[in-house]
């Protein structure tokens, strides 16, 4: 039952991450761009991956702890 409430996350996860990375990949490979809009272009998508990433970790243990629903918090 819990691994099918983790295939969403994951799979959501997996392509923001994709598209994250190819949006960095062109920003570093965009001709004319100067250097610090290369950095600024690539270091963003590179932050959003890694804030993914965290996010989706703290779901896998809200589900791996039973906590389904964060309203109950509130």
């Amino acid at each position: 039952m819990k691994k099918g409430k983790l295939v969403a996350p994951i799979v959501i996860t997996a392509l923001l991450c994709l598209w994250f990375g190819i949006w960095a990949v062109f920003f570093w490979a965009a001709p004319g761009v100067p250097l610090w809009g290369k950095l600024a272009g690539a270091v963003i998508p590179l932050a959003l991956i890694g804030v993914s990433l965290y996010v989706l970790a703290e779901r896998i243990k809200e589900i791996r702890s039973g906590d389904e629903d964060d309203l109950d918090h509130y």
